[in-house]
């Protein structure tokens, strides 16, 4: 279940091939517990940091940190998906989404919606 998970986040950077990967790393403590974090370049010299720290219950993938920071080529952040429990007063807390200066509610994103919100932006001026 989670080698399966991780092959598909894998696939997911791998099917595009406009991504440059300055880091990817897979850590399989065993079969119901890992992690994965990356680095990943895009053309515009944006990037993307990520990091999931993964396990497996009643034959589910559950995310139990997670952070995905979106920044363009000046290192100004865009917007960050996290589950930091720093926001109680949103709804969807602990899960949250900073975009500039604002903070709101958001559900736990993939990966894979992450890198399509990226290429919403880029590709958006195209």
């Amino acid at each position: 279940m989670l080698n399966a998970y991780l092959h598909r986040l894998y696939d997911s950077i791998n099917s595009r091939g406009y991504i440059q990967v300055e880091q990817l790393v897979f850590d399989n403590r065993s079969n119901q517990r890992g992690s994965i974090r990356g680095r990943l370049h895009f053309y515009d010299n944006s990037l993307v940091d990520f990091g999931e720290v993964l396990v497996v219950r009643n034959k589910q993938v559950i995310k139990l940190r997670y952070a995905y920071h979106y920044q363009d080529a000046d290192g100004k952040m865009i917007f960050r998906y996290d589950n930091a429990p720093h926001h109680p007063e949103i709804s969807t807390h602990p899960h949250h989404k900073h975009a500039g200066s604002t903070i709101g509610p958001a559900q736990p994103p993939d990966l894979s919606e992450v890198l399509r919100e990226i290429e919403q932006l880029i590709f958006e001026f195209d």
